[in-house]
């Protein structure tokens, strides 16, 4: 959906990873806070209670918000499908994977792929 404040939004923002057993996030800790950018007018997730109850119960919230810049409900950054092998994100590591350019908190993800494919 459209961001809460229907604004275009450019910036890192914070985030904790919720999972660590899957090959997206098996480079992170469970509990780590991140930045990572985003860059979106539509990055509101948004779900029926039924289904975010489901995601909750069968550990599918893969990243959560800290400061939630979008009205994603329960600050959910990303999602993960039943096997974690699908990884549905917001937030872009693709663009925090170089010191000099802003940070390195994408690198991981990218890492955790390559080695699940080793």
């Amino acid at each position: 959906m459209r961001n809460a404040g229907l604004k275009f939004l450019c910036r890192p923002v914070r985030l904790r990873v919720e999972r660590a057993d899957s090959p997206f996030t098996a480079g992170y800790q469970p509990g780590q806070e991140i930045s990572l950018p985003v860059a979106h007018a539509d990055g509101n997730f948004f779900a029926d209670d039924e289904t975010l109850k489901r995601l909750e119960d069968d550990g599918q919230v893969a990243f959560r918000y800290l400061d939630n810049p979008n009205g994603s409900a329960r600050d959910i950054a990303g999602v993960f499908n039943r096997d974690r092998t699908v990884l549905g994100l917001m937030p872009h590591p693709e663009r925090a994977v170089e010191a000099d350019l802003g940070g390195t908190d994408g690198e991981a993800l990218f890492s955790g792929l390559v080695a699940a494919l080793g």
